[in-house]
């Protein structure tokens, strides 16, 4: 069997896994909403068949501190930049703190959750078959994807997606990632309208707001 067929059926994967995802996410969650788990237990199973531990796939906090340091200044410039805009444009939903935060704290899991499937998954997956460019922006683009028909939250996500595709490449860290990805998260639904953000829904239910 040659190289290239071998790449050809490495491929294979990662882009049989998307399907699954985009077959739940606009028909199967609404009739069986637990196949989700069936899905994730592919993946670990792929991860078992390579050999790839908790660790080596981010979960592990040795450069946690790094990227704290690195990353914490702008993630904060952020996050006041979009309150800040909320506020001017008076488009901030109108919640309490302790709300505020409940929600941020239980958006955590989901974060770290959707940066474990992009980067521990999908970017490690093609970047056994594709070359260090063009791997992340693959992936970024499967994240981007997995967000139709959200136009806002599909360009959110490509831009965001790959920016967190090169942090994992340097600092194998997915708690911070999901850190990140939890608190943009939570700005973009607290000061973005429905009007544009869809209540940032996606699949089906994206036509319902």
């Amino acid at each position: 069997m040659s190289a290239a067929t071998v790449r050809r059926f490495a491929l294979l994967e990662p882009i049989l896994v998307f399907a699954m995802i985009m077959q739940y996410i606009w028909g199967l969650r609404s009739r069986h909403p637990g196949m989700w788990l069936l899905i994730l237990g592919l993946m670990l199973l792929s991860h078992l068949v390579h050999r790839e531990r908790a660790r080596t796939l981010g979960f592990d906090a040795i450069h946690l501190r790094e990227c704290w340091r690195e990353f914490t200044p702008a993630l904060a410039f952020l996050a006041l930049l979009m309150l800040a805009a909320g506020t001017l444009l008076r488009t901030t939903r109108p919640i309490g703190f302790d709300r505020a935060l409940l929600s941020w704290v239980a958006y955590l899991p989901w974060g770290l959750f959707q940066q474990y499937i992009l980067n521990g998954y999908f970017l490690n997956r093609l970047d056994a078959v594709l070359s260090r460019r063009a791997a992340p922006m693959a992936a970024a683009a499967l994240f981007s994807g997995a967000h139709l028909p959200n136009a806002f939250l599909m360009a959110v996500t490509l831009v965001t997606g790959y920016c967190c595709t090169r942090i994992y490449r340097k600092y194998n860290s997915l708690y911070f990632l999901g850190l990140a990805h939890a608190t943009v998260g939570f700005f973009l639904f607290l000061v973005v309208p429905d009007s544009i953000s869809h209540h940032l829904t996606v699949g089906p239910g994206w036509f319902g707001h």
